[in-house]
């Protein structure tokens, strides 16, 4: 299958592959040769070589170096270090501390790069930095104050390296290119790290990436890493895999080009990545002070792969992918050749995503008005107006990649034209802004016209740079999700994000702000390797961090803001759940921005009672009134459970539980083994950032459940189960719909017993027409797959918290 940006730049098999010597690859099959093959290499057949060839993988190296368990086919793995940040972190040491933390027994970084504005809620934000401070002294933590460096740009100079595993809370946590498999996951699998506890999974399938060729001139990490994202990710192939990257590409790229790619694997919805390494990486690390981090990877001389993907990267041009997904992904020359069609079928999908409803009677998005004739940067005779170009964060912002840009901006002397363009330049951290400074760049960015910030990922979720309403950003960030860029669309606030690399964006500013391919530019204009050599300098790091690990001191106190709450009190499962469908989202995937908005709302993520009060604000505005509602029956159960007496004072509840009774075998029903409350149903949810948040918030509403048919992500699905919500799965189109009463009878009993499969029953109250009719009952099955002993101890116990203060599993 050939990726719709163009036929041969990338290839995709789904079948297994075998890979010889690292370098030639045979399709899986009964052929004569490839039974030859392994005969000769191996002195035996296919089926007995298979089992050897899958721990040829450097991705089995690593796990098998990491794995603590004795289960075939499963992984309970201990990391070497964790990664936080500012809208993480807090809500992380506050669950760990509920669960008995003492110190933090491994590197745990806490960086400040996405709320260190200090824009929203006065003083909360740096409250939240005071706080994490306070932490990393008190239990042993290294602590990055605000500004100094992107989470991952931080990591990358000081932690990573060949072999190592990391976990972070931020989706996007990818150093494979350096050696190390980082995964991104919710806060609650680095609580369970910081206590000792291990991450478990069934083992992941290992999906080959070849690299061959080299980019052609104008081409960036950017470009590769989206047709990659456009060629894989509708057709499931590695969903939750690991990406493994070997071939002879490879040597073609730098390391911060490799790194470019990396980081972007995420948006193929793969759970983490690994690459070969090689003497470029070694100088990488040796650049900042670590060469002895290095460590040579590569597969076997015999390695078997669950699928191939094939990258010719001299086929790669420079791409765009336009809102709202990073997938949706064109060449920029096919795009400016007629780019009225693909901007319409955006404001489509606008109207869709969006739906009427929240529109509220508004205007949806209108991009087609910054169409125009005259041709310029393109291959046809349209050009494209663009209001905004951003190169930032752990994407964009690394030296490379800006002394690129600066490169191509310096001839046009302008970075846009008058003041309808702005350009925003990010560096990832102050090393690499103070290696700019020197070599004169940053000052050439500065007389263009550019404006140099410090580092900060707002861009990449709406915290910074919002464009106007109706405007059009060009980003080299990680994310176009519908209202990233910080759109409110129930106010009539809607902008739009498309991705592009640091070269086509400064090629667009050259151009006065219209749209524009870096391939076009001259080939001079294109030499960024001929600039200076970067030069490491952790001068800001060793004059303001604070690296305390093994150093803890106990004596000292948390200090909280007015704005760092704790958790409220969570109840384990009942043996039956009542639950009303407060939300019903039928888009085919839902991300987490949705399910809890990016931008303002981060501000509030210390503070689980405020911050629950968004949930779902911009996607279904009446879910959080929905499951209030639900949460109040629930309060009436537990007065009528310590007064021994009825339901009373909720509507239509108190009839349900009357309803109940008549069920099979539930005459005797007792309110104290029944939990009511609210659930969601979305046919894919979870796509996106790994913010816990999407979950614990439904939690804090008093949800107990999440219907699906799938979820995108295994971090997600984690999630919920770290907060007590239990994911179930629907075999095919739901029974119930938004307002039903879902009952779930025995669930206790099927996850202590171990059992998948649940029956479960809709009660739809009757119309009012209807009386005191009984409410209808349809039923229908449920599963809750693949569970293991730790995850249905959480869900039994009703959160992860719960399980630890009880003791464990």
């Amino acid at each position: 299958m050939a990726a719709k940006t163009g036929g041969v730049m990338v290839t995709v098999m789904n079948g297994g592959v075998w890979l010889f010597d690292g370098r030639e690859v045979l399709e899986d099959s009964e052929s004569p040769e490839l039974a030859g093959r392994l005969a000769g290499r191996l002195g035996r057949g296919r089926d007995s070589a298979l089992a050897q060839a899958r721990e040829g993988t450097i991705t089995h190296g690593i796990l098998a170096a990491h794995d603590r368990g004795t289960e075939a086919g499963r992984l309970s793995l201990a990391f070497d270090s964790l990664a936080s940040h500012d809208i993480t972190f807090v809500n992380i040491i506050q669950t760990a501390r509920a669960c008995g933390l003492e110190e933090f027994t491994l590197p745990y970084v806490l960086t400040n790069c996405h709320n260190s504005l200090c824009a929203v809620g006065g003083t909360i934000n740096e409250d939240d930095h005071v706080f994490g401070l306070s932490a990393a002294e008190k239990y042993g933590g290294i602590y990055v104050p605000p500004h100094l460096a992107v989470i991952h740009s931080y990591v990358r100079e000081t932690m990573a390296g060949g072999g190592r595993m990391i976990l972070g809370s931020d989706s996007h946590t990818r150093y494979g290119a350096l050696g190390t498999m980082g995964v991104g996951e919710g806060g609650g699998e680095l609580v369970k790290q910081l206590l000792g506890q291990t991450y478990d999974m069934a083992y992941p399938r290992v999906i080959g990436v070849e690299l061959s060729g080299a980019p052609r001139p104008g081409v960036g990490p950017q470009d590769v890493a989206l047709a990659l994202v456009g060629a894989v990710f509708n057709d499931g192939l590695v969903k939750n895999a690991a990406l493994e990257f070997f071939g002879p590409g490879i040597a073609a790229l730098s390391p911060e080009f490799r790194c470019g790619i990396d980081v972007m694997t995420t948006e193929t919805t793969c759970w983490s990545s690994i690459w070969e390494t090689d003497e470029s990486i070694r100088r990488y690390l040796a650049v900042h002070g670590r060469e002895e981090d290095y460590r040579a990877l590569h597969p076997a001389a015999l390695a078997y792969y669950d699928g191939l993907v094939r990258i010719d990267l001299s086929a790669v041009k420079p791409m765009i992918a336009l809102p709202f997904h990073p997938s949706n992904v064109f060449e920029i020359d096919a795009f400016l050749s007629d780019p009225g069609d693909l901007l319409r079928q955006v404001e489509r999908e606008a109207e869709d995503i969006l739906g009427r409803e929240a529109l509220n009677g508004k205007a949806g998005v209108s991009l087609c008005d910054k169409v125009d004739t005259g041709g310029s940067g393109g291959p046809g005779k349209y050009r494209v107006r663009v209001d905004q170009g951003i190169i930032a964060g752990c994407a964009g912002g690394t030296f490379e990649n800006i002394m690129a840009a600066s490169a191509i901006l310096a001839p046009a002397g302008r970075a846009g034209a008058g003041g309808a363009f702005s350009l925003s330049v990010y560096p990832g951290s102050q090393p690499v802004m103070l290696e700019l400074a020197r070599n004169g760049c940053m000052s050439r960015l500065i007389a263009a016209g550019a404006v140099i910030r410090s580092a900060f990922c707002g861009p990449c979720f709406g915290a910074g740079d919002v464009p106007a309403n109706n405007g059009l950003s060009i980003r080299h960030t990680t994310r176009n999700f519908p209202n990233r860029e910080g759109s409110r669309p129930a106010d009539g606030q809607i902008a739009s994000v498309a991705l592009m690399d640091a070269r086509s964006i400064a090629a667009t500013a050259a151009n006065g702000g219209y749209l524009a391919s870096a391939e076009r530019l001259p080939p001079a204009v294109l030499g960024e390797t001929d600039g200076p050599v970067y030069r490491y300098d952790d001068s800001p790091y060793r004059a303001r961090v604070y690296s305390g690990f093994k150093a803890p001191r106990p004596e000292t106190p948390l200090r909280y803001g007015p704005n760092i709450g704790d958790w409220p009190p969570m109840e384990d499962l009942g043996e039956h759940l009542l639950l009303r469908i407060a939300a019903f989202i039928t888009d085919p995937v839902t991300t987490t921005d949705e399910i809890i908005p990016s931008g303002e709302t981060s501000s509030y993520r210390s503070n689980p009672e405020r911050l629950a009060a968004f949930t779902l604000s911009r996607r279904d505005p009446g879910y959080v009134e929905r499951a209030r509602k639900a949460q109040e029956a629930e309060r009436a159960r537990k007065r009528a459970v310590e007064g021994g007496g009825a339901l009373e004072g909720v509507p239509d509840w108190p009839a349900l539980v009357t309803a109940l009774k008549a069920l099979p075998g539930l005459d005797s029903l007792d309110l104290r083994d029944l939990r009511i409350g609210s659930a969601l149903y979305a046919v894919r949810p979870g796509d996106g950032s790994a913010r816990e948040q999407a979950a614990s918030s439904q939690k804090v509403l008093g949800g107990w459940a999440n219907f699906a048919l799938d979820y995108a992500t295994k971090r997600y699905r984690s999630n919920l189960i770290n907060w007590g919500i239990v994911p179930f799965t629907l075999d095919g189109e739901p029974v119930f719909r938004l307002g039903d009463f879902v009952f779930i009878p025995r669930i206790r009993s099927a996850l202590t017993e171990g059992r998948a499969g649940v029956q479960a029953c809709v009660l739809r109250p009757p119309a009012a027409e209807a009386g005191n009719a009984p409410p209808e009952v349809i039923s229908f099955s449920l599963t809750t797959p693949s569970l293991t002993g730790p995850e249905r101890a959480a869900l039994l116990s009703g959160s992860l918290i719960n399980l630890n203060r009880r003791g464990g599993v």
